[in-house]
């Protein structure tokens, strides 16, 4: 077994085993546990928060808000007109086969509707897909 030097603790001047060496001062365990020497922290770099849309997203979406003017101007009435719902203006844009990928711009899937109608499309999936507003998204 080796013993360790008995050596000058720079926190409290004894002659004592060296546990721990901080900054280049060299500390006695009891030292350097009750923080005689205070522990320089490095400043950590700030990561970059993580973006919410992809560079490739934002270029889709932005092309898509261009897309559903044209698309509203070229479709002024609601496409699905419900009985009892209807507002009759459309002022939205519902993806029968949903809005994932490619999908987003694809005005092939696109259907104007008013709010009300899309709401009601929206929370009644099953009778969408019966009128054939919404597409089976797994085939």
């Amino acid at each position: 077994m080796i013993i360790p030097k008995l050596k000058l603790c720079d926190g409290c001047g004894r002659k004592s085993r060296i546990w721990k060496n901080v900054d280049g001062k060299k500390l006695c365990k009891q030292c350097s546990h009750t923080g005689v020497a205070k522990l320089s922290i490095k400043p950590t770099a700030k990561s970059k928060p993580i973006a919410p849309r992809s560079q490739k997203r934002s270029k889709e979406e932005r092309l898509y808000s261009i897309n559903r003017v044209v698309f509203l101007q070229e479709n002024p009435m609601c496409q699905a007109h419900l009985p009892g719902i209807c507002t009759g203006q459309a002022t939205e844009v519902h993806h029968k086969a949903g809005r994932i990928g490619r999908l987003l711009l694809d005005i092939l899937h696109w259907l104007g509707v008013c709010h009300a109608c899309h709401q009601y499309i929206e929370n009644n999936r099953a009778e969408a897909m019966e009128l054939g507003f919404s597409i089976k998204r797994i085939t």
